[in-house]
């Protein structure tokens, strides 16, 4: 049977991001899949190591608006590794909370774009609706609804108020009935069953040999969460429940979303109403020289900051290596020997954030660099007006 080439992207009405995917196709089938990166370049670690210690904090949170609080979050546990120093109790707990609040949010915003892409629109309203609700209370414990600029090296800027508990907590508990709805919705639907089960499978094995993480690697059957393998901020006292599902098709990466979503609300409530009394801050004003490392569960997975101290008040080496790093990949092992209806689906099905994926690289040949910042830049301006040229513009 002849082959043929389909390109997806790098601009796609299924990609929220820019990226690009060939698929070979014999009639409908998918037989191979070249990817290509490189289309969210914005240099991060590289600004990161031109800013203060506290300054890098409000870079991270920007890598990704869906992860602002994962990156600053792996960022400070970083820093606090190079001091061997931990957040007090309070800030701990408070960290734990907007993480949690955050996860929510993103699992909302995955399952109501899934439902979307799969022409469900009723879970697209429902889920969009009570991320709104979720928004407005991470507004009322930040004063953000994204971006929320509560975690410095040390602890966190902004304390949660004892009058605004019982309204976060009285919001947390209206979305559950909704939430069970939804659930219910997703869990007995013979449409969605069968656009979803035995579709993009990642057997235990290829998750493994991938080094898959989060959700994507939790729905292969692989107990790997590190809120409980590695604990940190409050998750060890807080009583809760990993989510692990075995047949690692796009169906079990849904169940293992909307079951967390409940996980979540109940280590909130938990977290609000065990809220420790003392200082939000320990008081951080030099970082000595050393390297440090912090890595989060975020919604997506595992993820991973190094920072490099050199005793001034910068970082002299800042790596990111976010989730969809680690299972981007996977999708040639889950979309080769599928449709081509069933391919944007399957990539769609390990929650992809490129933004967060992607950084500038310098090349080095025989120890020189290839390219500065400055000749970046210019090779941009210079390409800017070529295509401005070609337009008649001026």
């Amino acid at each position: 049977m002849p082959r043929t080439i389909i390109p997806i992207g790098p601009y796609h009405p299924l990609q929220e991001e820019p990226e690009f995917f060939i698929l070979t196709v014999e009639g409908e089938t998918v037989v191979d899949i070249d990817l290509r990166m490189g289309y969210n370049h914005r240099g991060i670690e590289k600004l990161c190591e031109r800013q203060a210690y506290d300054q890098v904090t409000f870079v991270v949170e920007r890598v990704c608006g869906i992860c602002s609080t994962s990156h600053p979050f792996a960022y400070t546990q970083a820093v606090e590794d190079i001091l061997s120093v931990e957040a007090p109790p309070r800030a701990r707990y408070i960290r734990t909370i907007t993480a949690e609040g955050e996860r929510i949010h993103s699992h909302l915003l995955w399952l109501g774009l899934a439902g979307h892409f799969l022409g469900y629109n009723t879970i697209f309203m429902w889920c969009w609706k009570l991320r709104e609700e979720i928004l407005d209370v991470m507004e009322i414990l930040s004063g953000n609804r994204n971006n929320y600029a509560m975690f410095k090296v040390g602890g966190v800027w902004r304390d949660i108020k004892a009058e605004d508990i019982p309204t976060v907590l009285k919001k947390i508990d209206s979305i559950i009935p909704t939430l069970e709805k939804l659930k219910k919705a997703v869990m007995d639907d013979p449409v969605l069953h069968a656009r979803t089960k035995g579709i993009g499978i990642l057997s235990k094995e290829a998750a493994i040999n991938y080094c898959a993480l989060g959700p994507t690697a939790r729905a292969s059957g692989i107990a790997r969460d590190i809120r409980k393998n590695c604990p940190y901020g409050a998750y060890a006292e807080i009583d809760w429940e990993m989510i692990v599902a075995q047949n690692g098709d796009v169906f079990d990466k849904v169940v293992v979303r909307i079951n967390e979503l409940f996980e979540s609300i109940k280590i909130i409530k938990a977290c609000l109403t065990r809220l420790p009394q003392g200082e939000i801050d320990c008081g951080i004003e030099d970082i000595p020289p050393g390297e440090g490392i912090g890595h989060i569960e975020a919604p997506r997975g595992e993820c991973f900051h190094y920072v490099r101290s050199d005793g001034t008040n910068r970082p002299v080496r800042h790596k990111i290596r976010a989730p969809t790093f680690m299972n981007l990949p996977t999708f040639k092992e889950t979309v080769i020997g599928g449709s081509i209806p069933d391919a944007a689906i399957i990539l769609a099905a390990i929650d992809p954030c490129y933004c967060c994926t992607e950084r500038m690289a310098v090349l080095n040949r025989k120890g020189e660099k290839l390219f500065t910042g400055e000749d970046l830049i210019k090779l941009s301006q210079e390409k800017t007006e070529k295509i401005k040229s070609k337009m008649g513009r001026k």
